[in-house]
């Protein structure tokens, strides 16, 4: 199979699979490419309420296929950043559903993540150092503010796999559950996010994203939206709220 970007939509959640198996889901040039255009495609569906990003099979992602770099440091600044960015500016709450390998490009994308839910078994890594590239500062900048400054330094200076216990314990990770119950934890909480506010993870994702001087604008799309009038009287009335916001 050619390596891929495999997405779908089912009720308010898309899916976009990372499919490279013979290379452990690793990343080729083509895919850094196309990861982007799928993004904006997805953002823009209003049918879209949550995003999940995950692998093929047993294994999440092992990075950039360095194979099909000639240059690893200039593709990889030229094509991993706008790749990461475009899934951190995501509208819309973000998932990574990681099993197996999650290891240098394929953290660099669940870092950019909102969330990031594992499998027992699942190893990590920032591998860079094993290469001689420099990570970028934006890249970096998000690991930290993950996982606080030692534990990236220890992922960078270093290029180690950490296990998803430590992962959990240094805040890479949000939840981390036995083999065999993480589509079906990761099928719940999407479908409790779907039912949420968008208005309200949106302004949130903004704010705790560290974007400033966006209450104004917050403050002007909760007026108009409804979605406040209508998670008062769903409440009142102990009924599910019809959220309309982005619809």
């Amino acid at each position: 199979m050619e390596p891929q970007l495999k997405d779908s939509i089912t009720d308010g959640v898309a899916t976009v699979v990372i499919a490279n198996p013979a290379k452990r889901n690793a990343m080729s040039a083509d895919m850094w490419r196309a990861l982007p255009g799928i993004l904006d495609r997805l953002a823009a569906d209003p049918a879209v309420r949550v995003l999940v990003l995950t692998g093929q099979g047993d294994t999440f992602c092992a990075g950039a296929d360095i194979s099909t770099l000639r240059e690893p440091w200039d593709e990889q600044r030229t094509l991993a950043m706008p790749a990461e960015e475009a899934l951190a500016a995501f509208p819309k709450p973000t998932l990574a559903a990681v099993r197996g390998y999650c290891v240098g490009g394929g953290s660099q994308l669940a870092a950019a993540c909102d969330l990031r839910f594992a499998e027992e078994g699942a190893r990590f890594g920032i591998t860079p150092s094993k290469l001689g590239i420099v990570y970028p500062s934006s890249s970096t900048r998000r690991l930290a503010a993950l996982v606080g400054p030692s534990t990236a330094k220890y992922l960078l200076f270093s290029g180690e796999l950490i296990d998803a216990d430590r992962a959990l314990r240094t805040g890479f990770l949000d939840e981390l559950h036995p083999a065999g119950e993480l589509d079906k934890r990761v099928a719940e909480f999407v479908r409790i996010l779907a039912s949420r506010s968008l208005l309200t993870q949106a302004a949130a994702k903004e704010f705790a994203d560290g974007h400033l001087d966006r209450d104004a604008h917050w403050a002007e799309q909760a007026r108009g939206s409804g979605d406040t009038a209508e998670g008062v009287a769903a409440f009142l009335e102990r009924r599910a709220p019809r959220f309309t916001y982005g619809r």
